[in-house]
């Protein structure tokens, strides 16, 4: 089988296989990757993908609406809470995240319609040769950005939104080569 050439261990090839590239419109999976995508800046990816369990365990298994209710308590709760990365900025990120979510719901009826609206409801798929080619931002995740930013969002820079834009699915920016392009 044919991947992209950054899918180098059984953990990001299942993550390539399973998630990556592929249209996503569950709201807790949405949720879910917006936050990872954020705790991952000056990360590697493999290293959000080991804590993910981990994250899924302290977040109530990423239920946007329990989070958003968490107090300073949990807060502190959660940055004692081990195997979990310790910047104070990309946790309180997490609860304003969930917040603003909530939020978006109310005013577009779901997160989904809401950030799949930017694409026409349509997937983009890009025709890169190497991983190498892909940007680390674009347009559309500058403009994504600014508007969640606007909307009260945290850790959801223009390299952050490109990354999850991939990641949800809105774009596939798997090498033309690869059996899942």
């Amino acid at each position: 089988m044919k991947r992209c050439a950054w899918a180098k261990n059984q953990l990001l090839n299942d993550y390539h296989d399973h998630i990556w590239g592929k249209p996503q419109h569950d709201e807790k999976m949405l949720f879910k990757m917006l936050i990872l995508e954020g705790l991952q800046a000056g990360l590697s990816w493999e290293i959000i993908l080991k804590k993910e369990e981990a994250y899924r365990q302290a977040l109530d298994d990423f239920d946007y609406k329990k989070i958003a209710l968490y107090d300073e308590r949990k807060y502190e709760e959660l940055m004692n809470t081990p195997y979990l990365i310790k910047n104070k900025l990309k946790m309180k990120a997490i609860i304003t995240n969930a917040k603003a979510f909530l939020d978006v719901q109310k005013e577009f009826q779901s997160f989904d319609s809401y950030i799949w609206s930017f694409v026409d409801f349509k997937p983009i798929a890009h025709t890169y040769q190497a991983s190498s080619d892909v940007p680390s931002f674009d347009e559309l995740s500058t403009r994504i950005s600014h508007d969640l930013k606007k909307r009260g969002f945290r850790f959801v820079g223009p390299t952050i939104i490109y990354s999850y834009l991939q990641a949800i699915g809105i774009y596939n920016d798997h090498e033309i080569d690869c059996d899942f392009y």
